[in-house]
């Protein structure tokens, strides 16, 4: 696999990347890639983030079986932001809704749950 634009990942090894629907153009989410999740999405196809909080590399709808089919990869203009492309499968948001981005500042619910968390995910 060609290695393309080198990523420039930062002091921690990691750089956010955006997942926007392929084919809508709506912004789903923001999570941190490492090196390792890049490879894992490029090589699968499926999108793979690191969490920051449980320290671990993660595919994206394991759990829940809401996948994102990573269509494209983009890198921006510094080479420190990614740009996922997806197919989303479901929700892309753990509480149930489609984009993570669904209230607005004053607080107001702009995005509906299309699944229950709580039939999706144990604590």
């Amino acid at each position: 696999m060609d290695d393309g634009i080198a990523v420039d990942f930062d002091e921690d090894g990691l750089v956010p990347a955006v997942a926007q629907d392929a084919e809508t153009g709506e912004v789903l989410m923001l999570a941190y890639v490492s090196p390792e999740a890049l490879d894992r999405t490029r090589e699968t196809g499926l999108a793979h983030y690191y969490s920051r909080s449980r320290d671990e590399l993660w595919q994206k709808g394991k759990t829940s079986g809401h996948t994102q089919d990573v269509a494209e990869v983009r890198v921006d203009c510094d080479a420190d932001t990614l740009l996922y492309l997806v197919d989303q499968e479901g929700g892309a948001c753990h509480t149930g809704r489609r984009s993570c981005f669904y209230r607005t500042i004053e607080g107001e619910n702009v995005g509906e749950r299309v699944f229950d968390p709580d039939a999706v995910y144990d604590d």
